[in-house]
């Protein structure tokens, strides 16, 4: 009987040790593909973070195109505050005389074409008087007490603000009217 169930114990631990290798392939096939879905997501991954770069990098290239001369327009527009106040300070009685009276022209002139470039390139100037103070725009210097205008109204520019696009290049410094 002894025999008998050593015979039996034989017979298992032979189909058990010829069945293991399957058993181990099975599992071997189970981890490699694990592994390859593992691997395919990451790919995956990366490749949607790489498409998401690209845009990312596209948009702020635009952003940098069309904001290049922020700087540039930013200083060119002293030039046009000069020039108003060149044309400011003309006398009255300067349409007499003819050579300064080309003068002023000259200085009217290259005013208008600065004004048109800076249309072109989409400089245009921040609406100040009559406004209600925007302080995304505007900067508020002195408040002025005034009868007429509700208080927080802008009743004073004493210099234009400017936008580039849609971004700020200079606030306009005003005066707001201050309740009674």
């Amino acid at each position: 009987m002894q025999d008998k169930l050593h015979d039996e114990a034989d017979e298992i631990r032979d189909e058990t040790a010829a069945g293991a290798p399957e058993l181990q392939e099975h599992d071997r096939v189970a981890e490699l593909e694990r592994q390859l879905e593992e691997a395919n997501s990451k790919a995956l991954y990366a490749a949607a973070e790489a498409q998401n770069v690209r845009r990312r990098l596209e948009g702020e290239k635009v952003q940098a195109a069309a904001y290049a001369s922020t700087g540039f327009a930013r200083d060119m527009l002293a030039v046009k505050d000069n020039l108003e106040r060149a044309l400011s300070h003309v006398p009255d009685n300067a349409a007499g005389d003819e050579k300064l009276k080309n003068f002023v022209d000259g200085i009217a002139a290259t005013l208008r074409e600065l004004d048109a470039v800076f249309a072109r390139n989409g400089v245009t100037r921040v609406e100040a008087k009559g406004q209600p103070l925007d302080p995304n725009k505007h900067q508020a210097m002195i408040e002025i007490p005034s009868a007429g205008a509700e208080p927080g109204t802008i009743v004073e520019e004493m210099q234009a603000g400017y936008m580039l696009k849609d971004r700020l290049l200079r606030p306009a410094l005003v005066g707001v009217a201050r309740g009674a």
